[in-house]
């Protein structure tokens, strides 16, 4: 991959967060497609690969989590962001961060409160079986805790702050993501979904790779399906506006 220098931004109107354990292969891909005027949040999640060093590099605002944890990292960033919307997007090069222009837009006027990508897989190899069948499971367990219906629960996303920070999130392992849906249909949040194209991942996956990592995942967001419905406030309405 050709190395370029992530956009930086010392007033971002958006913050990525990009959850990260020994992804330096596929950084440089990842960086380069964060919308200018974007600021990309890499948290480091006890890398070995020098992953943290070459993001910096690159641009990029490193912020090092020692727990381990999809959900340790994502909260991280979001507890590190300070834009007004943050977006979270893979860091597997499997998902285009630049894809998020669009969600964010419909975050900012004011047409939704959680907006998802819906994964397409472009190609056998960019969702495994097992890994799509656990998804479909958990789906329709969240449309009957919920209401949702909702196609996946895919990490690519686009909310504002401090609404996200208002639902109290408490998972720090796979069980992150799907809490967040969870509690913001709880709160009577406007939940959207657009398809996006899914790409092979570069490098091994640390959760969907294997059936024991997608049994633990699943098992994880069984525990978050699991819990009473939490009390948490809608958020405010937007006055609208506009985004590149």
């Amino acid at each position: 991959m050709t190395a370029h220098r992530a956009h930086p931004a010392t007033d971002p109107e958006v913050d990525v967060v990009l959850p990260c354990l020994n992804e330096a292969e596929a950084l440089p891909w990842v960086l380069a497609r964060i919308p200018p005027g974007w600021r990309a949040l890499v948290v480091d999640n006890g890398s070995t690969d020098g992953s943290a060093e070459l993001a910096r590099g690159l641009g990029a605002t490193v912020v090092r989590e020692a727990r381990r944890g999809f959900g340790a990292a994502c909260h991280a960033g979001l507890t590190a962001a300070t834009a007004d919307i943050v977006c979270f997007c893979d860091c597997d090069a499997s998902l285009d961060p630049a894809l998020l222009v669009p969600f964010v837009r419909e975050v900012r006027d004011g047409e939704a409160d959680l907006v998802l990508g819906r994964r397409r897989p472009q190609g056998r190899s960019a969702w495994p079986a097992h890994a799509r069948a656990g998804n479909l499971a958990l789906t329709r367990m969240l449309r009957r805790r919920t209401g949702l219906r909702l196609h996946d629960l895919g990490p690519l996303r686009a909310a504002r702050r401090e609404p996200l920070l208002e639902l109290g999130l408490t998972d720090r392992r796979s069980g992150y993501p799907l809490q967040m849906v969870v509690r913001a249909a709880d709160a009577g949040w406007r939940v959207t979904e657009h398809d996006v194209p899914y790409l092979p991942r570069t490098g091994a996956s640390k959760v969907t790779g294997t059936w024991r990592g997608t049994w633990q995942a699943v098992r994880d967001m069984r525990r978050v399906l699991a819990e009473p419905p939490a009390r948490v406030k809608a958020p405010a309405p937007s006055q609208g506006g506009t985004t590149q």
